[in-house]
């Protein structure tokens, strides 16, 4: 028998090693091991899956439930400074010992099945929450939604925030094809919402197939808003005078949308006052999505890392006023459409800080420098004053070369994987202290 794991640390050391293959899609596994489990929620379960805006709209639902006095559970992923982040009870993260205590029972139940380090996880999430007698559950989708190992659950309300291209390996090359991937958590006489403006046919005939009660943007709920407030209107319900999202950016008002319409589909079982919703939205906080740090220069978290998110990124970045120069300080797996994202941000970006990432499935600083290159090829030299690619081995390197030479109106945009922006948030935390 090897030495069973007694911290948090060894556990996910085990974890790492444990399963054959990291990303292992199918669900034969996990459902062997939940019905083990004899896990049953008595309480509400979203699950959000979606490209883009998984983690924002889990954070607007969190925050808005838990203003109303609600007790929450909420798993995410992936984290960016602890592990600890994922799992979510109350608006705080769990603790080592509860983990421990999770991964502990998981382990016993499991018997001889092998489960990847993500499946192991997000059964020992199910598990922790299970045990803490909550009123809701919300669980983010890792990758996809049909073979998800979060789709081992049921959802009441299943939210697709958007589709767009990514992990093209696994979900396929279109916007079908992965529709049809982000349709699989929905469920027969259930509420699915899709907060994508234009749906991909493959999630709609899905939806309908299976008889999910299938709520559209623009059909079934939409919005309306000027500068100072806005407006929600669902099915049966309209919410006037709201304030914006404390989260910043572009898409937050359609995840908002999303939001508000699984509320009013969940509004029998866990009711929300307009206060609870205003107040919930206002203090709402989610690291690395279009956070905008203080002091000069200015510094912006971004996890953007596929051509979607890098274009909210770069519409984010226009609205904020005039900067003499914008220093990039980006890191990306090479997996991803890392050209896609260069093309969205190249106009807006005049010196590129490029950096290796510490996982071996990362794109590595000399490759992103040679699509750069190749990017502004066409494009008349300047000096290097107005232009400059240069590669670091550390995110914490690339972002302190970069506060090296920006002037204090020009800002600093730190973005594409979670990696990229941890490694900033960390180098940033070890210096405050």
């Amino acid at each position: 028998m090897e030495n069973h794991p007694t911290t948090l640390a060894d556990w996910l050391a085990r974890l790492e090693t444990m399963h054959p293959k990291a990303i292992d899609m199918g669900l034969d596994r996990v459902r062997q091991v939940k019905d083990a489990m004899a896990l049953e929620f008595a309480c509400p379960v979203i699950i959000v899956g979606g490209t883009n805006g998984k983690g924002s709209t889990c954070a607007m639902l969190e925050a808005i439930l838990l203003r109303a006095g609600y007790r929450v559970g909420l798993y995410t992923s992936p984290h960016l400074l602890h592990f600890n982040e994922r799992m979510r009870i109350n608006g705080q993260s769990a603790s080592d010992a509860e983990l421990v205590a999770a991964f502990d029972k998981l382990d016993a139940l499991r018997a001889d099945v092998s489960l990847s380090y993500f499946e192991f996880t997000t059964l020992a999430a199910m598990q922790l929450f299970a045990d803490a007698k909550l009123d809701a559950v919300i669980f983010e989708v890792g990758l996809g939604g049909r073979l998800d190992a979060v789709n081992v659950l049921d959802a009441d309300v299943a939210i697709v925030t958007s589709v767009d291209i990514d992990h093209t390996e696994y979900l396929g090359d279109t916007r079908e094809k992965i529709g049809f991937e982000k349709a699989g958590i929905f469920r027969a006489g259930k509420t699915a919402i899709c907060g994508d403006p234009v749906p991909p046919a493959s999630l709609v005939e899905h939806a309908e197939k299976i008889g999910a009660d299938l709520w559209l943007f623009n059909r079934d709920f939409n919005y309306s808003g000027d500068k100072q407030q806005w407006n929600f209107s669902g099915r049966g319900r309209r919410r006037n005078s709201l304030a914006y999202p404390s989260l910043r950016g572009a898409n937050q008002l359609l995840n908002a949308s999303g939001v508000l319409a699984a509320l009013e589909a969940l509004r029998l079982r866990l009711p929300v006052g307009a206060q609870e919703v205003r107040t919930g939205l206002a203090l709402v906080d989610l690291p690395g999505r279009f956070q905008v740090l203080p002091g000069k220069p200015t510094i912006i978290l971004d996890v953007a890392h596929n051509p979607h998110a890098a274009a909210t990124l770069a519409q984010n970045l226009d609205n904020m006023g005039f900067h003499p120069y914008t220093y990039a300080v980006f890191g990306a797996m090479q997996d991803k459409d890392i050209d896609g994202v260069i093309a969205q941000l190249q106009g807006r970006v005049d010196h590129w800080c490029v950096t290796d990432l510490p996982l071996p499935r990362a794109a590595t600083a000399a490759d992103i420098k040679h699509k750069l290159l190749a990017a502004y090829a066409g494009l008349p030299p300047v000096a290097e004053t107005e232009r400059s690619i240069q590669t670091f081995a550390t995110p914490a390197d690339a972002f302190a070369n970069a506060m090296s030479r920006a002037g204090e109106n020009d800002r600093i945009t730190v973005f594409g994987s979670f990696l990229t922006v941890a490694g900033v948030m960390e180098f940033r935390n070890s210096e405050h202290h």
